[in-house]
């Protein structure tokens, strides 16, 4: 049995993470508003009770660090509030791992790489984010691996949920109110449910509390199979029971960005399945799982 705490609990992620508590897994999901990665205090703090908790229950404790800066586009602008969240928060709360000897398990992002490769990313790949975003997040992976804890960095990509703001969403409630929308055609990644990444990073923390973590501190969690964001947005009109010829390929260029977003981003799940991890399903058998799992969940509200 595991004790768990989600930094960034009332992110899509931290939701879908704390909606898996049961009797072998009890969680603990506060939001920024209740544990600021960026107020170290608080984190000592919240990590320490977490201990006392768990020791106290007769459970294993563990960190899953769900929270992030992901306004990706903002970043390019707010530098010092993205490095606040997503590289000097997880170093504190990796440090105050560290000295209660709690694990920690911290997500990333497919935002670490440059986009230009051909096939998908194994977990050692050659690093070069393209943006602020990125650069934080690579930058909170060094900290977290560096900071003498019993960590492990798992990097995840489009992820999407019922809950919050996301791609999904987005396609959703367009469809209720354009005849038609252009989405970009010409960037490949592996779109990934939030639940579905919830039951990984449950299943790996588990493992390592139990004594079986695995040997490769930084894995790759991700739907599998790949699809452009217009092949994407052409599924969740299915799902909808729309006609998906009302969505239309554009280019990257035909809709620029302030921050640069990844042509390929596929990650390879090679060493996820290697530690003997189960892997996640198909995204596309995912997408509809989620549609009937949610059957309201991604309708815009009336």
């Amino acid at each position: 049995m595991i004790e768990v705490l989600v930094p960034g609990g009332t992110g899509q992620l931290g939701r879908e993470l704390a909606a898996l508590a049961g009797d072998a897994v009890s969680v603990r999901a506060p939001g920024s508003a209740d544990l600021d990665l960026t107020r170290a205090g608080s984190v000592i703090d919240a990590v320490a009770d977490l201990a006392a908790k768990a020791k106290a229950a007769g459970r294993r404790p563990v960190v899953i660090n769900a929270a992030a800066y992901t306004a990706v586009d903002k970043a390019e602008t707010e530098s010092s509030r993205a490095f606040a969240v997503n590289a000097d928060g997880p170093r504190v709360l990796a440090a105050a791992c560290s000295s209660r000897g709690v694990p920690l398990v911290h997500v990333s992002t497919d935002y670490v790489f440059d986009g230009t490769a051909t096939s998908p990313y194994e977990v050692g790949a050659p690093t070069r984010p393209q943006s602020v975003y990125g650069v934080t997040k690579l930058a909170g992976e060094q900290a977290v691996l560096g900071s003498g804890a019993q960590a492990w960095v798992v990097r995840t990509a489009w992820v999407y949920s019922a809950f919050g703001a996301n791609f999904v969403k987005t396609m959703a409630r367009l469809e209720g109110s354009r005849d038609t929308l252009s989405v970009v055609d010409d960037q490949l990644g592996a779109p990934t449910w939030a639940a579905d990444l919830a039951r990984g990073l449950v299943e790996l923390a588990t493992r390592i509390t139990a004594g079986s973590a695995p040997k490769s501190r930084v894995l790759h969690c991700a739907g599998a199979g790949s699809v452009t964001w217009c092949g994407f947005a052409r599924a969740v009109f299915e799902e909808l029971g729309a006609d998906p010829a009302r969505v239309q390929p554009c280019t990257t260029a035909d809709y620029p960005t302030p921050a640069k977003r990844p042509t390929y981003s596929v990650l390879s799940g090679a060493a996820w399945a290697a530690e003997g991890l189960t892997p996640l399903p198909d995204w596309r058998t995912s997408l509809s799982s989620a549609f009937k799992a949610h059957p309201k969940g991604f309708l815009p509200e009336a």
